[in-house]
């Protein structure tokens, strides 16, 4: 059997890896010619994945029985086209839009009551807004050359705080945190041509979803509780297991279901960010992708014994297959987002030697008097590395992660 990889940057490795050890035909495509899966690929090919025309060619020739998602973001909606020009099981580019367009995202959840906040569509074109699955464009106009009035039939009003970011963008990138209507002024003067929305802010603690949809619905694999940077990124910088006995967890697992169905999602992984709001489980954002950042191939096989990759792998091959977790440890994994100039950078045995948890996986990428700056999206950290620990508790891993950053300042 033959599969297509639509995206191979580092995140795509263990993909790749896993579908070979099954012995799978690996069809590559990454506009950068230098991208580390290409290589890794049975087969290679340079095609710029933004243009979804290119990218069916190439594959239409090529014949792939299916293609298997990897943590690319904004191009999922490339391997919908392919999936509906090549007649191949998965996600339609409707279903990806629907995952990649925050606006639209929010208006399918809203209309079925799964996602209680404002939110509004920011264009600077005209022609900007999208007609497809019935869904309203809300528009700005400029009044008197200087800013932006809100105009919605839907949504008459806006309550602050409230949040302005790319209605496309990933990685906490472009945020504004917003407290009144001077700030968004400010805001809306300072954006690009880049479409954006504004929402109101939901408070509450958040939370990673990792999981699956096939023939038997939705399975959650891990539920991750979010330690994240100050507004306004709020770049999430470690996360922790949540446990079977935890009774937000099945409120979770329940909503998703809820979710993804609305969304008409099906036969794929997903990748969530959610809150824990007052009145339950809110999303944030969807994606019929695996995660990112060393979670899918490190830190959720470690905690529950599944290999979301290795999962859909078998599900697609006909072969037996099972997303519920084999158990759920308590564990956590932590970016060093630490700040200011490294004095000493321990390996593995001094970082494990002063601390009372286990030490689970360690990759540092860090330099002796290296200047680290502060964090501001998922680009300035995650180049630097990562460590994961088991131990009783999460505010007990907190503190030993803690301690770890310590040794390198």
């Amino acid at each position: 059997m033959k599969a297509a990889i639509i995206g191979a940057s580092k995140e795509a490795l263990h993909t790749i890896k896993k579908a070979r050890e099954y012995g799978l035909f690996i069809l590559a495509l990454d506009g950068n010619a230098k991208a580390e899966g290409l290589a890794q690929a049975d087969k290679g090919l340079v095609v710029d994945i933004s243009n979804e025309n290119a990218v069916i060619e190439a594959l239409r020739a090529e014949k792939p029985d299916f293609v298997l998602t990897v943590p690319i973001g904004r191009y999922l909606t490339t391997t919908g086209a392919v999936n509906d020009a090549l007649g191949l099981p998965g996600i339609s580019r409707n279903m990806a839009e629907l995952c990649t367009d925050k606006f639209k995202f929010h208006t399918r959840l809203s209309r079925m009551g799964l996602r209680n906040c404002r939110c509004y569509a920011v264009n600077e074109s005209e022609n900007a807004g999208s007609q497809e699955h019935d869904l309203p464009e809300t528009s700005w106009k400029t009044v008197s050359g200087h800013g932006r009035e809100l105009q919605s039939p839907e949504n008459p009003a806006l309550t602050y705080p409230a949040i302005l970011k790319p209605r496309y963008g990933s990685g906490s990138r472009g945020i504004f945190m917003l407290s009144d209507r001077e700030q968004l002024e400010k805001a809306l003067n300072e954006i690009s041509g880049e479409p954006y929305v504004l929402e109101e802010c939901v408070s509450g603690e958040e939370y990673g979803v990792d999981g699956a949809i096939t023939g038997r619905g939705f399975q959650m694999v891990l539920l991750r509780k979010k330690e994240n940077t100050p507004p306004p990124a709020r770049q999430a910088v470690g996360y922790s297991s949540v446990l079977p006995g935890d009774a937000f967890r099945q409120q979770v697992s329940d909503y998703m279901a809820q979710v993804t169905e609305c969304l008409g999602l099906t036969e794929c992984l997903i990748h969530a960010d959610i809150i824990r709001g007052e009145s339950g489980p809110f999303a944030i954002e969807l994606s019929a992708r695996p995660s990112g950042h060393n979670l899918h191939n490190l830190f959720t096989p470690l905690c529950t014994g599944v290999d979301m990759a290795e999962e859909y792998i078998r599900y697609r091959m006909g072969l037996p297959y099972d997303f519920a977790p084999r158990e759920t440890k308590s564990m956590l994994i932590h970016y060093f987002d630490m700040r200011g100039k490294v004095m000493k950078v321990p390996d593995r045995k001094e970082a494990a030697q002063a601390i009372d948890a286990g030490l689970a996986a360690w990759e540092c990428n860090i330099s002796p008097g290296e200047e680290l700056r502060p964090v501001s999206d998922g680009h300035s950290l995650m180049g630097r590395g990562y460590f994961v620990l088991e131990g009783e508790g999460a505010d007990f891993l907190k503190e030993q992660a803690g301690i770890i950053k310590g040794l390198f300042l």
